[in-house]
């Protein structure tokens, strides 16, 4: 008996290699076993024919004409064998290889044994011999195939070589019987070829089909991880499907079987969509603190008409403008501040020449203070529009918000000595975590931070700064004891060259603001409970990864 193996290889764990004699041909793990039971149906129905009919009589003169004895006794064997190899084949008692070459090789023997005692070569029968040569290259393969037709030749060749030599008046046939052998032969190259081909196209399927699932799950992972939502509906507005995205900016917690679910106002607005079909795009306020776009489109497949919402968070949109805005911006101001710059420079310069004349009276000194004061502010302004100019895009980051404001206050107050005991962290979450660049953070809250010290009045109380999850990620407050602001102020809080403070420029808060939508994050004031100012920054939960497109 030939011994072979099963072989699991890393990059295709479900291939058998039946023939230990071709190395590299193997045949995926069910397609084997399927063809394997295929030819146990012709087994059986075979070798159960054999024996019922010469036991019952039935069927040609010739079956065990020759030695009945030997007839009934291979035949029932090979019944018997034949029943439990069916046991062995679909319980999987024993290995594919094991048993493809039991069944082939039993039938050699066996055929070969029932064609003897039927009347030698004569009979017909070795011409089923074929059939099992045939399927052992489909079966077996390689170029044990080849091994299968040389034995089968012996076989036969032996028989009539033993049925010559035992009986005088027996007719010699030894050209049927090499006819009968080559044949088995070019049987056994032409399965053998047919089984390569198909497992090169089974090969070549089963790369395809990878494939395909590969690029299915990498479709998914985009569509899932995707900043914008994207929902499929039918004319009914069934929820096809929905990405996490939508989920994540409808404050929806799982996903609903009609767009009406997510929203009622986002239901009519499609609704109006279908009646008139050129206002595909419309701004939609789900909360006081939540605006969205939504873009409609149709979706026509071979069978059904479906449509595509696509809807995006205005921070995204805010982030794209911010971009287009500070490098506009950063063009005019780099030739504004050269011109201002120079004359400026002279007028600071020659009024310090000035101040150091002996001969000026009191109110000419006042007058040249006013002259330096305001020439020093005037070049903070453009020192503050020229770092506004020079923004470079967010490189946003993962940050631990509890580690970085430790780090934070460390750095701030050594700089700023008294916010050594005017902040207090005690609110402070341990496990939250945002997604912003962390040099923009720093500026942001170096502005917020500088304020609280300057307006908050610190010395009635420390300023708190406080965290806490919200709808739209991870939320940092700076909340201090100043008086607030007035509700006519508030809408020109966050507008350029605003500013209350005689020596304040009005950029400060302008400049977080920007800051904060670069980086798809919001900035908000708000009086608390207890009337005090506190500015809140909304940043992107790290742990809810999206794919920016």
């Amino acid at each position: 008996m030939i011994q072979s193996k099963n072989t699991m290889t890393p990059n295709n764990p479900e291939i058998i290699y039946p023939c230990p004699f071709s190395k590299g041909y193997g045949v995926p793990v069910g397609q084997a076993w399927l063809l394997l039971k295929v030819y146990y149906i012709y087994r059986f129905i075979q070798s159960g024919s054999f024996f019922l009919l010469f036991y019952f009589r039935y069927g040609p003169s010739f079956l065990g004409s020759q030695d009945s004895n030997l007839y009934l006794s291979t035949s029932l064997a090979y019944l018997v064998l034949t029943i439990w190899l069916g046991f062995c084949i679909f319980l999987r008692w024993l290995g594919y290889s094991l048993l493809a070459q039991l069944l082939i090789f039993s039938d050699i023997i066996t055929l070969t044994f029932l064609m003897h005692a039927s009347g030698g070569i004569g009979s017909g029968l070795g011409i089923l011999i074929a059939v099992s040569i045939a399927a052992g290259g489909l079966l077996i393969g390689g170029r044990c195939a080849v091994v299968l037709a040389a034995i089968a030749s012996v076989c036969i060749l032996s028989t009539e070589l033993y049925s010559s030599y035992s009986r005088t008046e027996h007719q010699t046939n030894f050209t049927y019987t090499g006819m009968l052998g080559a044949s088995y032969f070019a049987i056994a190259l032409l399965s053998m070829i047919m089984a390569r081909r198909s497992e090169q196209m089974l090969t070549l399927t089963g790369q395809q089909q990878q494939t395909i699932i590969q690029l299915e799950e990498l479709n998914q992972y985009i569509i899932q991880h995707m900043q914008s939502g994207l929902v499929i509906t039918d004319d009914k507005q069934a929820v096809i499907m929905a990405n996490q995205a939508v989920l994540r900016l409808t404050h929806t917690d799982k996903q609903p079987a009609n767009l009406s679910d997510f929203s009622r106002q986002l239901a009519e607005a499609f609704q109006r969509w279908l009646i008139s079909p050129g206002q595909n795009v419309v701004m939609l306020h789900l909360t006081q603190d939540t605006e969205i776009q939504c873009r409609f489109m149709l979706m026509p497949t071979q069978k059904q008409l479906y449509y595509l919402t696509i809807i995006e968070d205005t921070a995204v949109h805010n982030q794209r403008l911010q971009q287009s805005k500070l490098a506009s911006l950063g063009r005019l101001t780099a030739s504004i501040a050269h011109e201002i710059r120079n004359p400026l420079g002279a007028i600071s310069h020659a009024g310090q020449l000035l101040s150091e004349s002996p001969q000026l009276k009191p109110q000419d000194q006042r007058l040249i203070k006013i002259i330096q004061t305001n020439s020093g502010r005037v070049n903070q302004i453009i020192e503050d529009i020229l770092n506004l100019s020079r923004r470079t895009d967010s490189v946003r980051q993962k940050i631990e918000i509890f580690q970085w404001f430790s780090d934070y206050l460390d750095t701030f107050a050594i700089e700023y000595p008294e916010a050594n005991s005017a902040f207090d962290m005690s609110a402070v979450e341990p496990n939250l975590s945002g997604f912003i660049d962390p040099s923009h953070l720093k500026q942001i809250m170096d502005n917020l931070c500088q304020n609280a010290l300057r307006y908050g009045k610190p010395e009635s109380g420390k300023i708190i700064i406080k965290t806490q999850h919200s709808d739209y990620g991870p939320c940092i407050e700076i909340i201090d004891n100043g008086d607030g602001i007035s509700a006519k102020n508030l809408k020109q809080l966050f507008e350029p060259f605003f500013t209350t403070s005689p020596s304040g420029t009005g950029l400060g808060l302008y400049i977080s603001k920007e800051l904060a939508e670069l980086n798809q994050a919001k900035l908000s004031y708000h009086l608390t409970e207890t009337n005090h100012s506190c500015f809140r920054l909304c940043l992107q939960d790290a742990n809810h990864s999206t794919i920016e497109i």
